[in-house]
């Protein structure tokens, strides 16, 4: 049975340097009828594990450690036994939210993690924060971008933790490197894919964080 692609959107908040925001959050899990990963864990355990609907969950991969992605993390960790996987750059920011509590396993650049039959290549990207991941699906040809690549540029570096020319230089030379109908799938808002993006990079950067 090949993989698929679940999908389910969250409403909680983010709060980081003192201010707070509305957001709705993408949760994606990717697996077949046994087995699966998913990606992120915001604001509501009950509405991941619907998606999940039973399955085995072989890990919870962070795309990074804003509150508004790992805030339910270790309650999901416990709902279905599966570790969460971190980049260990991200710790300072995971503490923020979960000071007494470690994730389960980190992740690094170019390890590989399978699925249902499916290579997931992850892709160390900082600049929305410092162990920010994508993860990359050549097989199925797509690529979950957390919030470093979205529809219309790259993810916000105006606050602690971020830089504006790292996450440039992340998604020039890690995601748009990728074919141009590979599918991105973000951490908040609507898919597109990189040939959509990859005109625009010279206006994002006149354009600055």
């Amino acid at each position: 049975m090949s993989a698929r692609i679940d999908h389910a959107v969250t409403s909680g908040t983010f709060s980081l340097d003192g201010q707070t925001f509305d957001v709705d959050n993408n949760v994606w899990v990717l697996g077949d009828d046994a087995e699966c990963v998913v990606f992120d864990a915001p604001h509501d355990v009950k509405a991941i594990t619907d998606v999940i609907a039973g399955r085995r969950v072989l890990a919870i991969l962070a795309t990074h450690a804003h509150d508004d992605h790992v805030r339910v993390a270790p309650d999901l960790s416990e709902a279905t036994g599966a570790p969460v996987l971190l980049h260990p750059d991200d710790l300072p920011v995971w503490r923020l939210t979960h000071p007494d509590r470690e994730p389960g396993g980190t992740l690094s650049d170019g390890q590989v993690i399978e699925v249902a039959g499916t290579r997931l290549e992850v892709l160390h990207t900082p600049g929305h924060a410092p162990g920010a991941c994508c993860f990359h699906a050549p097989g199925l040809g797509v690529v979950f971008t957390g919030d470093t690549l979205f529809q219309g540029g790259p993810g916000a570096t105006g606050r602690s933790f971020s830089d504006f020319g790292v996450i440039i230089d992340s998604i020039r030379d890690r995601l748009l490197a990728l074919p141009p109908e590979t599918v991105v799938h973000t951490g908040h808002g609507d898919s597109t894919t990189i040939g959509a993006e990859l005109p625009h990079l010279d206006e994002w950067i006149r354009r600055g964080h």
